[in-house]
């Protein structure tokens, strides 16, 4: 058995112990960035700088800003990039133009500001990798300039001697300039007095003064373009154009409104965080959604002069291949706005970069949003899901003639979440698609829109059926509503001890043809039944019995 060596192990257990001791210290030394002693230097005048956690830092530098104290603001600025000669000076500048840009552009999320030195999420997902892990920079905004991101950002240094700080990025600080010729103030706002600059429920009191001026002012040019564009539309001689601009009067205006405001806000009005915060998500969903509208209008009046050129009215009269097409149309339509509409928010969701601003709690709470809203929205999704079943696979079609629920009735037409049938007496059935496939019905043109029609009599046993068969072989022959007379036919089909019913039976191109030629046929044998035969109608016969008396 080897001997141990008492010096080699006490190497080892020194060796695990300096090992085990370093590892922390490495791992601590990731979550901060190094920096000179000179950029995190304290306060020469003695007021105290907080800037331990990210939520102080912020909280402290808004403060100060808004006391008018730059040159204490300047201490959260990281002006490594700056020569240390013009830090003071430039700082101070810095400091104020960039209080200016957070007021504007900036809907500070305090709860989602970290309160923890090391910024660790303490709370996540299996999907957020960061929970649990120290951070050494956090992002506060992304702000797009001319297609260009830029982000204001902070991030915590230490250096020799000073503990680690949070502080606002050099590279922020450099992006300070551009931000503030963006959105600082703007001329006009030199004209305000003092007074209407203070704030006031988040804004200041000019903003509460401007708003609404600013609503009327786009409320009027909405009404404006509507009425121009129902006036030009009336001008056109062109059916599809006409059509196409009558349709789009409102996105259109829609439009113009946003695109207006937009204008107003990037060129001569600058608002505060909250409001630009509200007001840019809105006019660029009203600006997408103006957008889609208008196209999808246009889509329509297409289709719909596409319709009336090759189709025209649509009823069970026309081919199978016609009602098809029609269908198939309705189905483009269908596909086409599903589309649009999801490429609307995927445009919508990645301009406005929600996530960005107001932190991973607001990624878990439009979480639960979603589940909410799927749960709430889950029978209008099985109706647009049923209305795509019945576009592809046609069980119906445009123009069928059905039998539903006891209505006899047409297709008229198929939306996304209900159907619309239209009677034979032009009353409408609103059926909901879901509904509609889950229930049995008769689709009298799946095939063929011929139908064979039942005429039914109910006569007395003296009728004779060979003398009405013959008479109704020549009514048929002779109405225009009837097709392939072989197919005529007459029989007693039920009897009872008053009387007996007799069926006959006519086929018709399609059923509103046989529901008219029905009426002709039966009023035509009711009358020579009237006329030639009248002891042939049905007769109520009474059973007298004799009683014993009667008959002793």
């Amino acid at each position: 058995m080897p001997r141990l060596n008492p010096g080699l192990i006490l190497q080892t257990l020194l060796l695990i112990l300096a090992t085990g001791t370093a590892l922390p210290a490495q791992e601590e030394n990731q979550s901060w960035y190094e920096a000179e002693v000179s950029i995190l230097r304290p306060d020469e005048s003695g007021t105290a700088v907080q800037r331990r956690t990210p939520r102080e830092a912020v909280r402290n530098f808004v403060q100060l800003a808004e006391a008018g104290e730059f040159a204490d603001a300047a201490l959260y600025l990281n002006l490594a990039d700056l020569p240390e000669a013009d830090r003071a000076v430039d700082g101070k500048r810095l400091a104020r133009q960039l209080a200016l840009v957070i007021e504007r552009q900036l809907w500070i999320d305090w709860a989602g500001l970290s309160a923890r030195p090391d910024a660790m999420i303490e709370t996540g997902t299996s999907q957020n990798a960061l929970a649990g892990r120290a951070r050494r920079d956090i992002g506060l905004k992304l702000i797009e300039v001319d297609g260009q991101a830029y982000e204001i950002r902070l991030a915590r240094y230490k250096a020799d001697g000073i503990a680690p700080v949070w502080m606002f990025t050099p590279q922020t600080v450099q992006n300070i300039p551009l931000l503030y010729e963006a959105f600082g103030p703007r001329r006009f706002e030199s004209y305000i007095p003092n007074s209407l600059k203070q704030p006031i429920g988040g804004l200041r009191m000019w903003e509460w003064v401007m708003l609404p001026v600013m609503l009327i002012a786009l409320l009027g040019l909405g009404w404006a373009v509507y009425s121009g564009t129902r006036w030009a539309s009336g001008k056109l001689r062109q059916t599809l154009m006409r059509q196409a601009l009558e349709r789009s009067r409102i996105p259109l205006s829609m439009v113009a409104v946003a695109i207006a405001a937009q204008f107003m806000l990037s060129l001569g009005i600058s608002f505060s965080g909250p409001a630009t915060t509200i007001l840019r998500p809105f006019l660029l969903v009203v600006m997408v959604a103006g957008l889609g509208l208008t196209a999808l209008k246009i889509v329509d009046a297409v289709l719909d002069r596409i319709t009336v050129s090759v189709i025209g009215e649509i009823d069970d009269t026309r081919s199978l291949d016609e009602r098809e097409l029609y269908t198939s149309i309705y189905a483009v339509r269908r596909i086409i706005v599903l589309l649009m509409v999801g490429v609307a928010i995927m445009v919508v969701l990645l301009r406005l970069n929600l996530f960005g601003s107001l932190g991973m709690s607001l990624l878990a709470s439009a979480g639960v949003l979603t589940v909410l809203l799927g749960i709430a929205g889950q029978a209008v999704l099985g109706n647009i899901m049923s209305s795509l079943q019945i576009a592809l696979a046609k069980p119906i079609r445009i123009g069928d003639s059905i039998l539903f629920e006891g209505d006899w009735a047409y297709v008229e037409s198929i939306f996304y979440t209900f159907l619309r049938l239209r009677t034979w007496d032009e009353r409408r059935i609103i059926v909901p698609v879901k509904y509609f496939v889950s229930q049995p019905f008769e689709n009298w043109s799946v095939t063929d829109a011929r139908i064979l029609k039942t005429i039914t009599v109910f006569l007395d046993h003296a009728a004779d059926m060979d003398k009405l068969r013959d008479v109704f072989f020549d009514l048929a022959k002779k109405d225009k509503g009837v097709i392939q007379h072989e197919h005529l036919f007459a029989a007693v089909t039920a009897h009872d001890e008053n009387g007996q019913e007799l069926s006959f039976y006519a086929m018709s191109p399609d059923p509103s043809t046989a529901w008219e030629t029905s009426m002709r046929l039966r009023e035509a044998m009711l009358a020579h039944i009237r006329d030639a035969h009248p002891d042939w109608w049905p007769k109520e016969r009474l059973k007298l019995t004799r009683t014993a008396r009667e008959t002793a």
